[in-house]
């Protein structure tokens, strides 16, 4: 069994090669990759067999990095992250130096600030978004917890992350937000 440091080193390495990783978020188990290497991006697609136009979420660790992929960062955006009682994804109008397939057609990109130690720790070491999407064929319920995640999602990933896998407890869902400039907002997934 490795260490939490030699997880987060080799997690680091895999999203640095271009691979895809199941690890654990803030929220449920996922897939994720370089959310700026659009061949690593499309392996996700191809493994969750989800069609492109459905965008996947990115996952930063901080304010500061936020800015680095949203054009202009409204106002509310700040507010509503620091007053969010659980995880909160928004949709941000204007996105930026993200992989092509991260980008939705009309030029949005969903991004959550995510405070979970290992997420935070991986995303540092890389020094980029990553992305995250529930562990699953689309189409199929997400596994809320490891031991629900088909061998099919395992088999087709690079890496694994060794931590947190005997963990039961349920996990939600982020909430999800579509933010407008001018500070307009709707629910998309409470």
């Amino acid at each position: 069994m490795r260490t939490y440091d030699e997880e987060v080193k080799l997690t680091v390495e895999a999203l640095k090669a271009g691979k895809v990783i199941l690890y654990p978020t803030d929220t449920i188990w996922g897939l994720g990759c370089d959310a700026t290497n659009a061949k690593a991006v499309d392996k996700i697609y191809k493994i969750k067999q989800r069609v492109e136009k459905k965008s996947l979420i990115a996952l930063v660790d901080s304010e500061v990095r936020l800015s680095q992929y949203v054009k202009k960062v409204p106002e509310l955006a700040y507010d509503l992250i620091r007053n969010a009682a659980n995880p909160l994804s928004i949709v941000y109008p204007g996105a930026q130096n993200l992989a092509k397939n991260m980008i939705a057609a009309d030029k949005t990109v969903c991004i959550r600030i995510t405070t979970n130690e290992f997420c935070t720790a991986i995303i540092q070491g890389l020094g980029k978004a990553i992305t995250s999407t529930s562990a699953n064929i689309s189409g199929q319920a997400s596994p809320l917890i490891y031991s629900h995640i088909s061998d099919k999602i395992k088999l087709a990933v690079d890496h694994i992350v060794g931590l947190y896998q005997d963990e039961v407890e349920i996990p939600k869902a982020s909430t999800i937000i579509k933010l407008e400039q001018d500070g307009t907002f709707e629910i998309l997934r409470p």
